[in-house]
């Protein structure tokens, strides 16, 4: 299972429901990206997710 290492999104349940009502369960999963970042002058590899990289999370870490 994928997890944002930046801002913990990960996986989340919840029910479909068809055209005739009928439920059942399914999964959203996150937009989950490997990207390399240089923390502290250490190159590192994180699970970052396009919202944070949009938002220009991934420069601040």
């Amino acid at each position: 299972m994928a997890k944002c290492d930046i801002c913990d999104k990960s996986l989340c349940f919840g029910i479909k429901v068809s055209h005739s009502h009928r439920r059942s369960n399914r999964t959203w999963k996150p937009n989950v990206r490997r990207a390399r970042v240089i923390v502290g002058g250490i190159k590192k590899r994180i699970n970052i997710c396009t919202r944070c990289i949009r938002s220009g999370k991934l420069g601040e870490t």
